[in-house]
Protein backbone atom coordinates (compact mmCIF):
# COMPACT_ATOMS: atom_id res chain seq x y z
CA UNK A 1 0.00 0.00 0.00
CA UNK A 2 1.32 3.79 -0.30
CA UNK A 3 1.25 6.45 1.70
CA UNK A 4 0.67 9.00 -0.79
CA UNK A 5 -0.07 9.43 -4.20
CA UNK A 6 -0.01 12.17 -6.50
CA UNK A 7 -2.76 12.55 -8.84
CA UNK A 8 -1.09 13.56 -12.09
CA UNK A 9 -4.95 15.22 -13.71
CA UNK A 10 -7.51 17.95 -12.15
CA UNK A 11 -10.98 18.37 -12.08
CA UNK A 12 -13.66 15.68 -11.27
CA UNK A 13 -11.14 12.99 -12.87
CA UNK A 14 -8.24 13.70 -10.12
CA UNK A 15 -11.41 14.15 -7.58
CA UNK A 16 -12.70 10.52 -7.59
CA UNK A 17 -9.02 8.83 -7.58
CA UNK A 18 -8.25 10.83 -4.30
CA UNK A 19 -11.86 9.62 -2.93
CA UNK A 20 -10.91 6.30 -3.64
CA UNK A 21 -7.18 6.90 -1.91
CA UNK A 22 -9.17 8.42 1.09
CA UNK A 23 -11.25 5.95 1.67
CA UNK A 24 -7.97 3.32 1.82
CA UNK A 25 -6.16 6.10 4.28
CA UNK A 26 -3.62 7.24 1.53
CA UNK A 27 -2.54 10.69 1.64
CA UNK A 28 -3.15 12.78 -1.78
CA UNK A 29 -1.17 15.39 -3.49
CA UNK A 30 -2.61 17.67 -6.67
CA UNK A 31 -0.81 19.03 -9.55
CA UNK A 32 -2.49 22.49 -10.76
CA UNK A 33 -2.17 25.05 -13.56
CA UNK A 34 -2.39 28.37 -12.72
CA UNK A 35 -5.75 28.34 -13.98
CA UNK A 36 -6.97 25.74 -11.82
CA UNK A 37 -5.13 26.95 -8.70
CA UNK A 38 -8.36 27.44 -6.94
CA UNK A 39 -9.90 23.94 -8.67
CA UNK A 40 -11.96 21.64 -6.95
CA UNK A 41 -9.03 19.19 -6.89
CA UNK A 42 -6.70 21.43 -5.15
CA UNK A 43 -9.30 22.09 -2.05
CA UNK A 44 -9.82 18.51 -2.07
CA UNK A 45 -6.43 17.19 -2.06
CA UNK A 46 -4.18 16.80 0.96
CA UNK A 47 -1.51 19.39 -0.31
CA UNK A 48 -0.91 21.11 -3.61
CA UNK A 49 1.67 21.97 -6.46
CA UNK A 50 1.92 24.21 -9.20
CA UNK A 51 3.34 22.98 -12.41
CA UNK A 52 2.80 25.58 -14.26
CA UNK A 53 0.99 28.01 -16.71
CA UNK A 54 -2.77 27.42 -18.30
CA UNK A 55 -1.98 25.56 -21.49
CA UNK A 56 -2.17 22.24 -20.42
CA UNK A 57 1.05 21.16 -22.69
CA UNK A 58 3.00 23.53 -20.25
CA UNK A 59 1.84 22.02 -17.15
CA UNK A 60 -0.54 19.07 -16.59
CA UNK A 61 1.83 17.42 -19.91
CA UNK A 62 5.12 18.54 -18.32
CA UNK A 63 6.57 15.67 -17.48
CA UNK A 64 9.37 17.23 -15.28
CA UNK A 65 6.95 19.33 -13.44
CA UNK A 66 5.27 16.49 -12.51
CA UNK A 67 7.39 14.18 -11.28
CA UNK A 68 9.46 17.27 -9.36
CA UNK A 69 6.15 17.76 -7.73
CA UNK A 70 6.10 14.25 -6.63
CA UNK A 71 9.66 14.49 -5.46
CA UNK A 72 8.84 17.67 -3.22
CA UNK A 73 5.70 16.23 -1.50
CA UNK A 74 7.15 13.05 -0.88
CA UNK A 75 4.91 10.70 -2.79
CA UNK A 76 5.61 7.02 -3.19
CA UNK A 77 3.15 6.88 -6.67
CA UNK A 78 2.00 9.14 -9.35
CA UNK A 79 -1.92 8.01 -10.84
CA UNK A 80 -2.45 9.67 -14.01
CA UNK A 81 -6.38 9.17 -14.19
CA UNK A 82 -6.93 8.56 -17.52
CA UNK A 83 -6.66 11.69 -20.62
CA UNK A 84 -3.79 13.99 -20.16
CA UNK A 85 -0.51 11.57 -19.47
CA UNK A 86 -2.53 8.18 -18.77
CA UNK A 87 -1.79 6.75 -21.69
CA UNK A 88 2.01 8.58 -22.48
CA UNK A 89 4.51 5.99 -22.68
CA UNK A 90 7.61 8.20 -22.40
CA UNK A 91 6.06 9.66 -18.98
CA UNK A 92 5.18 6.45 -17.87
CA UNK A 93 8.57 5.34 -18.49
CA UNK A 94 10.34 7.65 -16.34
CA UNK A 95 8.08 7.29 -13.84
CA UNK A 96 9.17 3.31 -13.76
CA UNK A 97 12.63 4.35 -13.84
CA UNK A 98 12.18 6.47 -10.83
CA UNK A 99 13.89 4.55 -7.81
CA UNK A 100 11.47 5.73 -5.11
CA UNK A 101 7.70 6.66 -7.22
CA UNK A 102 5.73 3.58 -8.59
CA UNK A 103 3.72 3.91 -11.70
CA UNK A 104 0.16 3.06 -10.69
CA UNK A 105 -1.15 2.07 -14.41
CA UNK A 106 -0.02 -0.30 -17.31
CA UNK A 107 3.85 -0.58 -18.30
CA UNK A 108 5.26 1.34 -20.83
CA UNK A 109 6.04 -1.07 -23.09
CA UNK A 110 2.88 -2.06 -23.43
CA UNK A 111 1.50 1.55 -23.63
CA UNK A 112 3.99 2.33 -26.43
CA UNK A 113 2.33 -0.50 -28.60
CA UNK A 114 -1.45 0.50 -28.12
CA UNK A 115 -1.61 4.23 -26.10
CA UNK A 116 -0.99 6.01 -29.47
CA UNK A 117 -4.05 4.59 -31.45
CA UNK A 118 -2.37 4.56 -34.90
CA UNK A 119 0.25 2.73 -33.49
CA UNK A 120 -2.41 -0.08 -32.19
CA UNK A 121 -4.44 0.08 -35.15
CA UNK A 122 -1.16 -1.32 -37.03
CA UNK A 123 -0.68 -3.67 -34.10
CA UNK A 124 -4.30 -4.92 -34.50
CA UNK A 125 -4.00 -5.37 -38.40
CA UNK A 126 -0.30 -7.22 -38.29
CA UNK A 127 -2.15 -9.57 -36.07
CA UNK A 128 -4.83 -9.97 -37.93
CA UNK A 129 -7.61 -8.54 -35.83
CA UNK A 130 -10.77 -7.17 -37.10
CA UNK A 131 -10.75 -3.43 -37.30
CA UNK A 132 -13.27 -0.70 -38.45
CA UNK A 133 -12.21 1.17 -41.46
CA UNK A 134 -9.45 3.74 -41.05
CA UNK A 135 -6.30 5.09 -41.45
CA UNK A 136 -2.99 4.08 -39.92
CA UNK A 137 -0.89 6.91 -40.60
CA UNK A 138 -1.38 10.58 -39.32
CA UNK A 139 -4.15 12.62 -41.94
CA UNK A 140 -2.99 15.85 -42.67
CA UNK A 141 -5.16 17.66 -44.77
CA UNK A 142 -8.58 18.08 -45.79
CA UNK A 143 -8.16 16.15 -48.66
CA UNK A 144 -7.18 13.26 -47.47
CA UNK A 145 -10.05 13.40 -45.31
CA UNK A 146 -12.64 13.71 -48.51
CA UNK A 147 -10.93 10.80 -50.07
CA UNK A 148 -11.79 8.72 -46.97
CA UNK A 149 -15.04 9.72 -47.42
CA UNK A 150 -15.53 9.13 -51.20
CA UNK A 151 -14.05 5.62 -50.44
CA UNK A 152 -15.86 4.31 -47.12
CA UNK A 153 -18.53 7.16 -46.90
CA UNK A 154 -19.94 9.47 -44.33
CA UNK A 155 -19.54 10.13 -41.27
CA UNK A 156 -16.07 10.09 -40.68
CA UNK A 157 -14.43 10.17 -37.00
CA UNK A 158 -11.60 12.19 -36.83
CA UNK A 159 -9.35 11.27 -33.78
CA UNK A 160 -6.42 12.56 -31.80
CA UNK A 161 -3.39 9.94 -31.94
CA UNK A 162 -3.02 10.31 -28.04
CA UNK A 163 -6.35 10.51 -27.53
CA UNK A 164 -8.49 9.42 -24.69
CA UNK A 165 -11.90 9.90 -22.76
CA UNK A 166 -13.43 11.33 -26.08
CA UNK A 167 -11.13 14.61 -26.11
CA UNK A 168 -9.74 15.58 -29.98
CA UNK A 169 -12.71 13.49 -31.35
CA UNK A 170 -14.62 15.04 -34.36
CA UNK A 171 -17.12 13.67 -36.64
CA UNK A 172 -17.61 14.88 -40.19
CA UNK A 173 -20.50 14.41 -41.27
CA UNK A 174 -19.90 15.45 -45.42
CA UNK A 175 -16.83 17.07 -47.54
CA UNK A 176 -17.71 20.70 -47.02
CA UNK A 177 -17.12 19.94 -42.69
CA UNK A 178 -13.39 18.46 -43.51
CA UNK A 179 -11.14 21.17 -43.25
CA UNK A 180 -12.84 22.30 -39.85
CA UNK A 181 -13.42 19.00 -38.09
CA UNK A 182 -9.70 18.60 -39.19
CA UNK A 183 -8.39 21.86 -37.53
CA UNK A 184 -10.76 21.13 -35.08
CA UNK A 185 -9.62 17.82 -33.95
CA UNK A 186 -5.73 18.66 -34.10
CA UNK A 187 -6.08 22.05 -31.95
CA UNK A 188 -7.71 19.56 -29.27
CA UNK A 189 -5.22 17.32 -29.34
CA UNK A 190 -2.43 19.58 -29.39
CA UNK A 191 -4.15 21.06 -26.23
CA UNK A 192 -4.91 18.47 -24.47
CA UNK A 193 -1.95 15.74 -25.35
CA UNK A 194 0.61 17.44 -26.82
CA UNK A 195 0.34 15.88 -29.91
CA UNK A 196 -1.82 17.26 -32.70
CA UNK A 197 -1.89 13.66 -34.73
CA UNK A 198 -4.64 12.81 -35.90
CA UNK A 199 -6.13 9.61 -38.01
CA UNK A 200 -9.35 8.90 -39.82
CA UNK A 201 -11.96 6.08 -39.11
CA UNK A 202 -15.44 5.01 -40.13
CA UNK A 203 -17.75 6.49 -37.64
CA UNK A 204 -20.05 3.87 -36.11
CA UNK A 205 -23.83 5.72 -35.04
CA UNK A 206 -24.21 4.64 -31.34
CA UNK A 207 -21.82 1.26 -31.27
CA UNK A 208 -21.36 -1.16 -28.46
CA UNK A 209 -18.31 -1.77 -27.05
CA UNK A 210 -16.89 -5.24 -25.56
CA UNK A 211 -13.73 -4.68 -23.85
CA UNK A 212 -11.15 -7.46 -22.44
CA UNK A 213 -8.14 -5.52 -21.60
CA UNK A 214 -4.57 -7.46 -20.69
CA UNK A 215 -1.74 -5.51 -20.00
CA UNK A 216 1.70 -6.14 -18.34
CA UNK A 217 2.00 -3.91 -15.36
CA UNK A 218 5.08 -3.46 -13.32
CA UNK A 219 3.75 -4.62 -10.51
CA UNK A 220 2.34 -8.49 -11.88
CA UNK A 221 3.17 -9.94 -15.00
CA UNK A 222 -0.22 -8.97 -16.24
CA UNK A 223 -3.51 -7.87 -15.44
CA UNK A 224 -6.52 -8.77 -16.83
CA UNK A 225 -10.33 -7.01 -16.96
CA UNK A 226 -13.45 -8.52 -17.61
CA UNK A 227 -15.50 -7.96 -20.60
CA UNK A 228 -18.36 -5.46 -20.53
CA UNK A 229 -20.78 -3.39 -22.72
CA UNK A 230 -21.48 -0.18 -22.94
CA UNK A 231 -22.62 2.71 -25.35
CA UNK A 232 -19.47 4.60 -26.89
CA UNK A 233 -18.17 8.16 -25.90
CA UNK A 234 -19.68 10.09 -28.49
CA UNK A 235 -17.62 12.74 -30.40
CA UNK A 236 -18.09 16.21 -30.57
CA UNK A 237 -18.75 19.06 -32.98
CA UNK A 238 -16.72 21.90 -30.80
Amino acid sequence: MFDKVLVANRGEIAVRVMRACEELGVDTVAVYSEADKHGGHVRYADEAYNVGPARAADSYLDHEAVIEAAEKAGADAIHPGYGFLAENAEFAGKVEAHDEITWVGPAADAMEQLGEKTKARKTMREADVPIVPGTTDPAESAEEVKAFGEEYGYPIAIKAEGGGGGRGMKIVEGPEEAEDQLESAKREGEAYFDNANVYLERYLENPGTSRCRSSPTSTATSATSASVTARSSAATRR
